[in-house]
């Protein structure tokens, strides 16, 4: 049996999440909904929508354009507003 895994390899281990924020011009649910789907089916996301103010934060390993590019797949105007 080998040493025990010390905190440091586990953190090693763990991805960090960058924290991003979006401008996604969403008017109703359905449009958030459009939001959810494409980022779900992304994957390697957490995410919070905030529909009244038009915004998407997104915790994620991927790139700005990654995320800029599958949230562009909706069909609604979207922009990168910076880190959170």
């Amino acid at each position: 049996m080998g040493p025990p895994m010390s905190e440091l390899s586990v953190v090693s281990r763990t991805k960090i999440l960058k924290k991003h924020e979006f401008s996604v011009d969403m008017t109703c649910e359905g449009c958030s909904n459009a939001v959810s789907r494409v980022l779900n089916k992304l994957g390697g996301v957490e995410f919070d929508i905030d529909l009244p103010n038009k915004k998407v934060c997104i915790n994620s390993e991927h790139s700005v354009d990654i995320l800029l590019e599958t949230l562009e797949k909706t069909g609604k105007a979207v922009s990168y507003l910076g880190p959170k």
